[in-house]
């Protein structure tokens, strides 16, 4: 598994914890340090199954700042997947990718349906 994360995100804290705590083995990777590439969100867009927003850190002060609620729905999800490529901090974390699935935001039970 990989898990993607802001070591700074109390969110991301709790999940990490809860991986700890029920024995998974994973690799974790700084999403400020190490942003996703293009190629990686779409792949993970793909088998998560999700609508793209979810992928947005909606919450952050980069979507925010940019005004990302009312342009969204303007683009393209091409377009969309540039921009999240472009800064981990707009990115939505953590993410566990699983082989065949990937999880977006820490929910314990829904982690727990899914992964356990």
């Amino acid at each position: 598994m990989l898990f993607v994360c802001y070591p700074k995100c109390t969110t991301c804290q709790k999940a990490r914890k809860w991986l700890d705590e029920k024995g998974f083995s994973y690799t974790e990777r700084n999403i400020k340090e190490q942003n996703p590439t293009y190629d990686e969100l779409k792949e993970w867009y793909i088998k998560s199954g999700l609508p793209l927003k979810r992928f947005f850190n909606t919450s952050g002060m980069i979507y925010r700042s940019m005004n990302l609620a009312a342009k969204l729905p303007e683009m393209s999800e091409e377009e969309q997947l540039q921009l999240l490529s472009t800064d981990g901090m707009l990115v939505k974390r953590p993410i566990l990718v699983c082989e065949d699935k990937v999880l977006i935001g820490f929910k314990e039970k829904e982690w727990e349906e899914i992964i356990l």
